[in-house]
Order: structure tokens, then C-alpha cells, then sequence
């Protein structure tokens, strides 16, 4: 194999680990905590989960392993979308293992659940874990979206777990991926089968987080090379001095990724999905407050500039909600076949606008052609229309375009405005991890191990203070359900992890709203540059903005 001279180097990198975890695994006792409850829908979520509720959070600390004696035989599973990172967890927990007893095993299922389904593995080596030290991707065992929610499976998995002789599972992945270990975890505690679940949170989009898991892996490195192609546009911008950049970056649910790369990067306009749905704003006064800033910075002689854009964001915009709402209803069953045979778009346009109401026919008149088009080309498996796959970038740049067309008519504006369009997703899903999420990440599998180890089930693997050096990081586990409510999905109440949405009234968007007037006039650009894996502490081992503004 033909190696970079960095993938070399990151192949020796010595990860380090919270200090309660470096003086051997002999060393490392346990410390329970108070009892806890779900955020919300206590009765429901404990009548759910009779077997794994209300269980203790606890910590790691130094002192002498009273945990039982025995083999181990673990399983480990990559789930949802890549991360920077989960190589380290997969190798931290191995090196765990071993360090434990030579002759624990670690097998890794392919493709994610479906591994645990079709019972497709390999068995760790050191030569083949060495392989995949500090380095970016899933592809050590391959990741996939399979759900692990029914009884069906339940029993395929425990079939599989005890053909190996598995006493535990470790289950690598988001919020959905974990709640789905949680259910795994009561079902296997609910038979007494002895087989652990633990589960590792991982997702770039950062909204698995909460008082208690400070932040998701992988959302430090991707926001970091995202923060750096971001940076370089606009240093091109400010060079070229031609052209407004609309950037637009993952995070459908929640505008995490947006605002960490605002803060890293100053651009002109960031919009925050979050602060959009809250003021209720419309796609005209999103329009405006960017055009706004365009014409303000023409004013200056300033004909260019960069706004990044969240990928989820029109689905925070209300009237844009109710839009596709009533799209999904008017083309409900046979409709849509009745759609797809009208020959031209302008029969298809008058079929759209007879079977809208007027207010939302008005806020699809708004759009692009071209967007109108996407809003009907590519439907999902129910029919729906696939908000994900509108270019909101494109959208928001040749909305403002039609309205400084109509300022220049006015004779409000004499500026020019010529667009480019960028979007930063897959570039950031399986980068080189970050120092910090190198050692954050091996620190989680060494962590999960030690609650095997323990006996816990239903567990996530914690590591918090981490805003700090790895020195002073806790390691530690707390119940799953302690995540968990009731949301209404696909018809039908269900148990999951609340994401985390950005916090209007917290630090990170505190100090960027206090900041964007300036930035949105006037050149404020700062270039983050690559990340850097070797130097001094301050430069190669900071974490994001986002954590180091909340912990301050």
C-alpha cells in the first residue's frame, strides 16, 4: 500500500486519554451517581424500558478494578452517516480490551446493523487495527442505516450474539442509532440474556448533545475543514473583489455546522434555521436581511462577499413548512400520476396553482423556476416531497438577485452582484481527524470497554470536561434514556433521543449575534487555514469555538 507521509505519521499517534484512564485498566474503579430520568415523558419512557430506567450516571476514577474477572468477547458496529473519529473509537476500545486480557476478542460487523443481521464480520488483529490508527473514514468495517427496531431483529441479533459468544455490543452512531441501542439494550435485559449494549454518540451535525455529552465526535473535524475551504473563499473573494459566495453546509435538523464555521470564519451572513423558525421569518424577509447586507457593502465599493447557508434551512421557514405540506397532500395517491402525464411545465405550473390555496401558491410563485421544478422532480418512497435535495444555496442567491434587480429599478441600488455556489458536506464526513477528535474519540472505546467491564447496560459512553486539556477530561456512562421522549413519528408515538437545536440564548449564537451587523458591512473575514496535527498545544489541540464560548 502506497502511503501519504501524514498518513504515516498518523498511523503513530499516540492518542491521549482523560488521566483517570492512564495508570491501566487495573487502576480505574467506579463511582455511581444519583438516579436518573428521561428530559421528558418520564412515565411513558420507564414503562418502555422497566429494565434499563432510572439507572445511575457514573464516573471512572483511580483506584483498584473491582470488576468481575472474564473473557471478554465484544461486537462493534459503525451505524449512520461518517464521522472523523470512529476509527479511534473502534481502536481505543481494542486496546482496551487487550490491555484487559490478551485473549478478549473485538469482532467489527460489516455495514453496519445489517452485519449483526446477515452475521457478516471480521476479527480484529493488531496488524489490522494498526492499519487504522488516527485516521479518517468508516471503512474499516463500513457503515450503514439499517434500524434495529423490531422483535425480528431482536432475535437475529441475540441468534448472532450467542453464536460468538458475545457478552456485549457496542453501537457506534446518532441519535437514531442510539436510541436504537436502547431499545436493543431493554430487549436483551428484558431476557436475561447477559448481553450488554453500549453506545458511542457520533454525528458531524452536532446535535447529539446535552448537559451531559458536551459534544458528538467528528464535529470538530468536520466543522474544521469545512471552516478552512470557507476560509480560502473568502480570502478569493476579498482578491478577486467580484463575486458573493453562497455556501451551504450539512445540517438538516439543526444549524450547529453553520454557526461554528460563522464563528471560525466571519463571513458577511450566516442564517440560523433555529432563529429563522422563532421569528417566524418569511422567505421575503430572508431575502432582504441579505440583500440588505449586499447593498450596503456595494455602497462601499464592496461588489462581493460570502453568506453560508444551513442545508435544513428551508424546512425552518413556516410558510415554506406549510408549502410542501400542501404539495404532499395534492399529490396524495393517484395525483401524482395524473402530474407526471400533464406534457409541459406550464401545465403542470396551472395544475399546481389550482390545487393550492392561495397564500401558499404565493409563496411558491416566489420561488426559482428551477426551484419550483426540484420541489416536484425527486419525491420520496411516501410520496413526499425530499427537502434535503433543494439547492437552498442557489434558492436564496437568485431570490436576492430579483430583489436587487427590483432595488436597481427603484434606483436604490446601483451595485453589481454576480453569484457562485459551494456545498460543503461529504469533504468534512471523513477528513483526518482533528488532534481533539482523535483523543476524544479513542478516549470513548477505551471508556466503553470499562463499562462493559462493569456490567452496564443501556449505557452511552461519556467523556466530558472536554473543553479543557485531555488531562482533565471525565470519563464515565450515562443511561441512554436519560436522552429520551416521546415524539410522534410516521403516525405512531416513539421513544427517541431529543436533538439538541442551536440555543438562542446561549453563548455561541450570543457572541456571533453580537458580532454579524459588523461583519454583514464590513470586511471582517478571518482564515482558519488547515487543520495542523503537530506543534504547539494552542494551535493543534483547540476545540471548536462553539464548546470553547459554552465552557467559558
Amino acid at each position: 500500500m502506497n502511503l501519504s507521509p501524514l498518513q504515516k505519521a498518523r498511523y503513530e499517534y499516540k492518542p491521549k486519554l482523560p488521566g483517570m484512564l492512564r495508570n491501566g485498566v487495573a487502576e480505574i474503579c467506579v463511582k455511581e451517581g444519583a438516579a436518573t430520568q428521561s428530559v421528558a415523558d418520564q412515565e411513558k419512557i420507564q414503562a418502555l424500558f422497566p429494565n434499563t430506567y432510572g439507572k445511575p450516571e457514573i464516573t471512572f476514577e483511580k483506584g483498584a478494578n473491582t470488576a468481575p474477572a472474564k473473557r471478554q468477547v465484544v461486537g462493534v458496529i459503525l451505524s449512520g452517516g461518517q464521522a472523523p473519529g470512529g476509527h479511534n473509537v473502534i481502536t481505543g476500545l481494542y486496546d482496551a480490551l487487550k490491555a484487559t486480557n490478551k485473549d478478549n476478542v473485538l469482532l467489527g460487523f460489516k455495514g453496519g446493523p445489517s452485519g449483526l443481521l446477515e452475521d457478516s464480520y471480521i476479527e480484529f488483529t493488531d496488524d489490522f487495527i494498526d492499519s487504522y490508527r488516527n485516521t479518517g473514514g468508516f471503512d474499516i468495517i463500513g457503515s450503514g442505516r439499517t434500524k434495529l427496531e423490531t422483535e425480528e431483529q431482536f432475535a437475529i441479533v441475540e441468534e448472532v450474539a450467542k453464536k460468538h459468544g458475545l457478552n456485549a455490543i457496542v453501537i457506534i452512531g446518532g441519535d437514531d442509532s442510539n436510541t436504537n441501542a436502547a431499545v436493543l439494550a431493554e430487549y436483551m435485559a428484558a431476557k436475561n440474556t447477559g448481553i450488554q449494549v453500549i453506545g458511542c454518540p457520533k454525528t458531524i451535525d452536532g446535535d447529539l448533545k446535552n448537559e451531559d455529552i458536551e459534544a458528538s465526535f467528528g464535529f470538530d473535524t468536520a466543522t474544521k475543514t469545512y471552516s478552512e475551504v470557507i476560509g480560502n473563499i473568502e480570502r478569493d473573494a476579498n482578491s478577486a473583489k467580484k463575486y458573493w459566495h453562497f455556501v451551504k453546509v450539512m445540517g438538516r435538523s439543526a444549524s450547529h455546522v453553520a454557526l461554528e464555521c460563522a464563528l471560525e470564519t466571519q463571513p458577511n451572513i450566516c442564517l440560523i434555521g433555529e432563529e429563522v423558525a422563532a421569528k417566524k421569518m418569511s422567505l421575503s424577509e430572508i431575502t432582504n436581511y441579505i440583500a440588505d447586507s449586499v447593498a450596503a457593502r456595494a455602497a462601499n465599493g464592496d461588489n462581493f462577499g460570502v453568506a453560508i447557508i444551513p442545508e435544513g434551512i428551508v424546512e425552518f421557514v413556516p410558510e415554506f413548512s406549510a408549502l410542501i405540506a400542501e404539495i404532499n397532500e395534492l399529490l396524495a395517491g393517484s395525483k401524482t400520476e395524473e402530474f407526471n402525464a400533464l406534457p409541459t411545465w406550464q401545465a403542470k405550473y396551472d395544475f399546481i396553482k389550482a390545487g393550492l390555496t392561495e397564500s401558499a401558491f404565493a409563496v411558491f410563485d416566489l420561488l426559482p423556476t428551477g426551484i419550483q421544478q426540484q420541489l416536484f422532480l425527486e419525491r420520496d418512497p411516501h410520496g413526499n416531497v425530499q427537502v434535503s435535495l433543494i439547492e437552498s444555496e442557489k434558492l436564496f442567491s437568485e431570490l436576492v438577485k430579483n430583489e436587487l434587480a427590483k432595488r436597481k429599478a427603484a434606483g436604490t441600488y446601483n451595485g453589481k452582484f454576480s453569484a457562485l455556489h459551494h456545498f460543503f458536506g461529504y469533504e468534512g464526513r471523513c477528513a483526518f481527524p482533528s488532534n481533539f477528535d482523535a483523543d476524544y474519540c479513542y478516549s470513548l472505546g477505551y471508556n466503553a470497554c470499562m463499562l462493559i467491564l462493569y456490567g452496564y447496560t443501556g449505557y452511552l459512553s461519556k467523556v466530558s470536561n472536554i473543553s479543557k486539556p485531555a488531562e482533565e477530561w471525565v470519563a464515565g456512562g450515562m443511561p441512554i434514556t436519560k436522552m429520551m421522549n416521546i415524539e410522534r413519528r410516521n403516525g405512531a408515538d416513539k421513544p427517541v433521543i431529543r436533538k439538541a437545536l442551536v440555543e438562542l440564548d446561549g453563548k455561541p449564537f450570543q457572541f456571533f449575534a453580537a458580532n454579524r451587523e459588523k461583519w454583514a458591512v464590513e470586511t471582517c473575514f478571518t482564515y482558519p487555514g488547515a487543520i495542523q496535527y503537530y506543534g504547539p498545544s494552542e494551535v493543534c489541540d483547540i476545540t471548536t469555538r462553539t464548546l470553547a464560548l459554552e465552557k467559558s
